[in-house]
């Protein structure tokens, strides 16, 4: 049986574990975007291959697992692999990567996220005095 994926969902599910806001997302996919319009996507069973290739490199995610994400056999996945609450340990409980890493990582990838967009703010402002030296 085959089930359908939500597409829109998953798009927010990646979005939310990512911690990036809907208007950072509205912000990254240019002018036309509002937070709003990010929302009624969110909301689409199916997301024109366009625009999910769009979000899935500001998400820095294959677009694959956007069409494919789905929630219940990943619970399925975990609940069949980890025993005992050894979600990310190995049998011999050592951790298979340094937490310590991964949220620098995560801090690195939100700093070079705000400097794109103070870069991006920066070029805005200086097409706005253009244009208002232009009236």
């Amino acid at each position: 049986m085959q089930k359908n994926i939500h597409q829109g969902r998953n798009v927010k599910r990646f979005r939310e574990m990512l911690g990036i806001k809907q208007e950072v997302l509205a912000y990254e996919l240019g002018e036309d975007w509002s937070q709003k319009k990010i929302s009624l996507l969110e909301q689409r069973e199916i997301i024109e291959e366009d625009i999910l290739k769009q979000v899935s490199e500001i998400l820095k995610i294959p677009v694959e697992a956007i069409q494919n994400f789905d929630e219940e056999q990943a619970v399925n996945i975990i609940a069949n692999t980890f025993d005992n609450g050894s979600v990310g340990f190995q049998r011999n409980d050592s951790c298979t990567f340094h937490p310590i890493d991964k949220i620098i990582q995560l801090h690195e990838e939100k700093i070079a996220l705000y400097e794109r967009m103070l870069k991006e703010k920066e070029e805005m402002m200086a097409r706005l005095e253009k244009m208002i030296e232009r009236l």
